[in-house]
């Protein structure tokens, strides 16, 4: 390997060998496309890029070379149908192979891509093509989101629509047109500061907001790629995620991508944790990342009879880490699971990276990359054991970290204020410099005067042995403003009684402050979660304030 990813950072490291500061030194013409991806291609042109296999078995191999002969095919082909620099392409691709080809593709072109996840139904890609001013879709034809475009009207304003992965009436042929385009393209000249990825990201009340990042968010993730992935520019990583999510680009192309290394696409309709450590078992992953459930749910399936051998390194986000699952996996695999906190607004702020000692249930400490701090509403720093607001200073401006809100200034200027990034997440930190995830701003429960972090709460039902899965929301009290609810999913063997239910709200009551207990508990068959696995607690709180008001 030739370390391509030193050209553009300085590390320093402390006598024990620790990373703690990490400077990013971008070229103003940077292009994560042409200057990692094609830079690899030319250079070690058999050097592996992507393993993408599907429930059938089927498989297929990319080398760099493989990925920019394609995306070459693919600029020439999308320029023929009027696509150019600045225009923004939706891409709804699930885990298809030609989502990493096509987004290579844009981002040699100047184009920004939009990823979106395949659940989208026609009020969704009204809404995501009018507000984006969407120029062209590119749609997986594996699952019925093609026909949700279809009944949408605003796709009608698309200059061109494509399918993968199969034919469609009315829509272009995207794997077998693209085929019959020349194989050369010509660098289009980008500066760091142009456009290059847009997400819309979610609120709890508020249409979705459009996070942008300029051509130098791929570097902002040298960090997360070399420290806390790990990833081995001769080994595999493997990132549970769909490509609709901020998380594929976190763990799926940037980072692993920036290091020479591998990464696994299992193009999967629904989880199984049993199938996903098969695959680990046979294509031998040496990193892994997925949120804290879908460990929770490895250890419940369990890992006995896998052969785990091949993981050096195990990673956690998306969602706080209960030290229960920590301890039990490290019992299982002698694997720590490092943590790390992020939003799609950024890469990793918080993270717990090479070398650190994790402590369970703890984020880790700020990234050597930022600045960051823990302060009140008045924006004072929070002293040790204080709860207040992570923020990152993005003065002077650093990579990794959004550039707006599209089309939405005020939200912008909400967020980026007085030179910081202000994420809307509440922690708090220890003695040794650690941060504590307390939840998001609208997540902290406020009841009879106390706040109480719906993390503490979880984190003490799940080691009950009748608990696998645990949410932990407010509901609306005309008394004490709000209720701490625990919405629960049983362990094989156990049935959902008042007796059982009182056994949980006495077993948190006495094993944390009391005030803090569910006196509220539902049991369910199943959390809501999103595609990639993490615990929807928005949805479980709009169906008890529709409840509330009815």
């Amino acid at each position: 390997m030739r370390n391509i990813n030193l050209r553009y950072i300085r590390e320093t490291f402390d006598e024990k060998g620790l990373l703690t500061h990490l400077d990013i030194d971008c070229p103003d013409d940077f292009n994560f496309a042409y200057d990692i991806v094609d830079d690899i291609a030319i250079n070690d042109p058999d050097r592996r890029a992507l393993i993408w296999v599907n429930e059938a078995g089927d498989e297929k191999i990319f080398t760099f070379a493989d990925i920019k002969r394609q995306s070459d095919k693919t600029c020439n082909y999308f320029a023929s149908k009027g696509i150019k620099k600045g225009d923004f392409v939706l891409l709804v691709l699930k885990n298809c192979y030609q989502f990493w080809i096509i987004i290579t593709a844009l981002h040699k072109m100047g184009a920004i891509p939009v990823p979106a996840t395949f659940m989208l139904k026609p009020h969704d890609i009204d809404y995501r093509i009018k507000a984006a001013g969407i120029k062209a879709a590119v749609v997986t034809i594996q699952t019925d989101v093609s026909d949700s475009f279809d009944e949408a009207e605003m796709t009608k304003t698309l200059a061109c629509k494509f399918i993968v992965g199969g034919k469609k009436d009315g829509w272009l042929d995207y794997d077998t047109e693209v085929q019959a385009f020349s194989e050369d393209w010509d660098r289009v000249p980008t500066h760091k500061t142009d456009r290059f990825l847009m997400y819309f990201t979610s609120g709890t009340s508020d249409n979705p907001k459009m996070a942008v990042h300029d051509q130098t968010y791929p570097l902002g993730h040298t960090l997360l790629g070399k420290h806390w992935h790990q990833v081995d520019p001769d080994g595999i990583h493997w990132t549970v995620a769909d490509t609709g999510w901020a998380k594929t680009a976190w763990g799926r192309i940037y980072s692993v991508w920036i290091m020479e290394g591998t990464t696994f696409v299992f193009d999967f309709d629904k989880f199984d944790p049993h199938a996903i450590l098969s695959m680990i078992e046979k294509y031998r992953i040496s990193t892994f990342c997925c949120p804290p459930t879908m460990f929770r749910l490895y250890l419940n399936a369990g890992v006995d009879g896998y052969d785990l051998s091949s993981l050096k390194n195990c990673c956690i986000a998306g969602e706080a880490l209960n030290p229960d699952t920590y301890n039990k996996w490290y019992e299982a695999t002698g694997l720590k699971l490092m943590e790390a906190f992020g939003q799609t607004e950024s890469s990793v702020i918080v993270g717990t990276i090479r070398g650190m000692t994790p402590k369970p249930g703890s984020m880790g400490k700020p990234s050597p990359q930022y600045i960051v701090k823990i302060v009140d509403e008045d924006g004072n720093e929070c002293p040790v054991g204080e709860e207040g607001e992570i923020v990152v200073s993005v003065s002077p401006r650093v990579p990794g970290i959004f550039i707006e809100y599209y089309k939405d200034e005020k939200k912008t200027n909400e967020t980026l204020r007085d030179g910081w990034h202000h994420t809307g997440d509440v922690a708090w930190m220890d003695e040794d410099g650690y941060f504590w995830y307390s939840g998001r701003n609208d997540d902290i429960i406020k009841s009879s005067g106390y706040r109480i972090s719906p993390f503490e709460v979880e984190s003490c039902a799940l080691e009950h042995p009748a608990v696998l899965e645990c949410a932990v929301t407010a509901v609306p009290d005309p008394v004490r403003g709000q209720l701490v609810k625990a919405t629960i999913v049983l362990r094989e063997g156990y049935e959902p009684t008042e007796a059982l239910k009182k056994e949980i709200q006495d077993y948190v009551k006495h094993n944390t402050a009391p005030y803090k207990y569910p006196r509220v508990v539902e049991f369910v068959k199943e959390l809501p979660k999103s595609i990639s696995g993490k615990i929807k607690r928005v949805d479980i709180r709009k169906k008890d304030h529709i409840h509330h008001n009815s």
